[in-house]
């Protein structure tokens, strides 16, 4: 698959809450995701589809997502692309309700994702 048809169909899939499904079907098995931050406890780094899986439900149990937005992707070269998410999400613990932006950078080799680096702001 092109690095262009993995750009579109993980937007497509994000915008379609197939996000999931496309762990399985874009990401290398031996994916890497890296965070800007560690806010799991976990380190900001997590190796391979299963725990980048364990990532995303962790994410689903702290936040409930009210709203959002997945620009289109943003091509750099033919090996990676960025894509911006905007996110209206309540804190599922506090109730607390925060608008939240970030830049994810993805990289693609031999038609699957095998890393994924995402930047947002972050509190001093």
């Amino acid at each position: 698959m092109s690095m262009m048809k993995v750009a579109n169909e993980l937007v497509a899939g994000c915008r379609e809450n197939r996000e999931l499904e496309n762990l399985d079907k874009l990401y290398s098995p031996d994916a890497v995701s890296i965070e800007a931050a560690d806010f799991s406890g976990q380190g900001r780094e997590t190796k391979g589809v299963e725990g980048i899986k364990q990532k995303h439900a962790w994410f689903g149990n702290q936040v409930e997502i009210l709203d959002g937005n997945v620009s289109d992707p943003y091509p750099h070269g033919d090996d990676r692309f960025a894509v911006i998410f905007e996110m209206k999400a309540k804190n599922r613990e506090t109730g607390k309700v925060e608008d939240m932006k970030e830049v994810a950078v993805y990289h693609v080799d031999g038609g699957k994702i095998v890393r994924e680096e995402f930047f947002y702001p972050m509190d001093e």
